[in-house]
């Protein structure tokens, strides 16, 4: 490989053996395990980690998420979930891909606990989930951020490694047959610098920084949606360029995207409100738009958001009352924001307080309060608590809202990933359009396609360590 680099260049550069592009989940977790198994088998193994970031605000979205895992109590992956995706993505979605991932996750699972990650284990008794878990969740104390402090921590114990911050990367290097020798990457100063390498690691996440790309997969009033979290302005897109300037095959939507509901009044990332399926959610108008009781709550929050978004002018209201909040708080639901709920002994009261109509909001609570059926509420299955009469009927969690004080949440839509990329094998490496594997080349995480119509929760992550994890012990074993 550097003889043949070297009849590009004309000169004997400095090569590594892997260069990673992206230091979020799938990036890190690459670089660690590829050194790990280097040292392992007795060889040098020296990395390239490029990140377009500075260094304290790298990650893209991995170090602002809480990070909630779709795991037992064994840290056993939900064996459901295949299923989950077979359904939402209409049979599209790798099913081999997501066996892959099942049989691997507690893998993935160990290593970060024997790499110094505390896990939290959440019995969940107040919500329904879609998971096939026991109602049983698992979360990084720490969140997101913690696991990627512990795998930077292991990385620097390394002497073979370059980590480049504020470096771009815009173009694979490759030699004449085709096969992947290094990144061209721009530098904060501007200039354009060749980072060579024997295999190149591709986990620079989605194209949701990249606005005109949004418009061109996505569609039209892209430009209102704001990113959930800061890293993500360097997910401009760029990896995926690349990889499909070398060919490279396609799998998930492009054309989708993955959004959550937040607090508009929040001064801090990820400020979700996911209760939505406990009350009611409105519009500007103080209109129901959406069936708040279609599915799990894990199910429904990413479509009401869109619909927030595409058709309610990035306005929307979560209303209920004191019977819900009074069981839920303290607790995940509705505690991921920084802001206290507005709150209001009177429905028009709450109302002025979210800045809506209070006749019209008045009008819509006591016309949803009146189509309630009589069948009883029960929290721990789709109850079938419903209205009848209503445009839409809310189909399950129909709870009259009529115990003050009440309370609600001013919410947009924020966009959290794109669901498009590159379509890899079981091992990461790269498919070209024709099925082989285009040489040298990995990816992993968000930019590795997967996704259609709808993101079942919890796993996106797991993902990302998961094929990161593999794609490092494969890189360095074929050295």
């Amino acid at each position: 490989m550097a003889s043949l680099i070297s009849s590009l260049t004309g000169a004997a550069p400095t090569v590594y053996d892997l260069v990673v592009v992206g230091s979020g989940f799938a990036g890190s977790m690459t670089t660690l395990n590829f050194l790990q198994e280097c040292k392992k088998l007795g060889k040098t193994g020296r990395v390239a980690l490029i990140e377009a970031g500075k260094d304290g605000e790298r990650c893209g979205a991995s170090r602002w998420t809480m990070a909630y895992l779709r795991l037992d109590k064994d840290n056993k992956f939900d064996d459901a979930w295949k299923d989950e995706m077979k359904l939402v993505s209409e049979g599209l979605a790798d099913q081999d891909y997501c066996k892959k991932m099942e049989q691997e996750v507690p893998t993935t699972v160990q290593y970060l606990i024997d790499h110094g990650v505390q896990f939290n284990h959440h019995d969940e008794k107040n919500v329904l989930l879609e998971f096939n878990t026991n109602q049983h969740f698992v979360f990084p104390e720490g969140g997101g951020h913690a696991i990627i402090n512990k795998l930077f921590e292991n990385i620097t114990k390394f002497d073979n490694v370059d980590v480049m911050w504020e470096t771009m990367a815009e173009k694979l290097l490759t030699t004449e047959d085709g096969e992947v020798c290094g990144v061209q990457v721009r530098k904060s100063d501007g200039k354009l610098k060749k980072v060579h390498g024997k295999k190149v690691m591709l986990s620079c996440g989605g194209f949701e920084g990249n606005r005109e790309m949004l418009g061109r997969y996505v569609g039209p009033r892209t430009e209102h949606l704001e990113l959930i979290a800061p890293g993500l302005k360097y997910n401009t897109g760029r990896g995926l360029q690349m990889a499909l300037e070398m060919g490279a095959a396609t799998a998930g939507s492009m054309s989708g995207m993955h959004c959550e509901l937040v607090d508009t009044r929040a001064t801090k990332p990820d400020a979700v409100i996911w209760g939505h399926n406990y009350g009611i959610v409105v519009n500007e108008h103080c209109k129901r738009f959406y069936d708040e009781g279609k599915r799990h709550l894990f199910a429904t929050f990413e479509m009401i958001a869109l619909e927030t978004w595409r058709d309610q002018n990035q306005k929307s209201y979560f209303v209920t009352d004191s019977v819900i909040m009074d069981h839920f708080r303290p607790g995940w639901v509705y505690d991921t924001t920084d802001q206290e709920p507005e709150q209001s002994d009177t429905i028009e009261g709450l109302a002025s307080k979210l800045g809506i109509d209070p006749d019209e909001l008045k009008k819509t609570v006591d016309d949803y309060n009146s189509a309630i059926n009589d069948k009883p509420f029960d929290l721990m299955k789709l109850d079938g608590k419903a209205t009848k009469g209503l445009s839409p009927n809310k189909t399950n969690w129909a709870n009259p809202i009529s115990k003050p004080p009440y309370y609600g949440y001013p919410m947009k839509a924020q966009l959290t990933f794109t669901y498009g990329g590159i379509k890899c094998d079981l091992n990461s490496r790269v498919l070209a359009t024709n099925g082989a594997p285009i040489p040298n080349l990995y990816c992993a995480g968000e930019l590795s396609g997967l996704f259609y119509n709808e993101y079942p929760p919890a796993t996106s992550v797991l993902r990302s360590l998961t094929f990161g994890r593999i794609a490092g012990k494969d890189a360095a074993q074929a050295l």
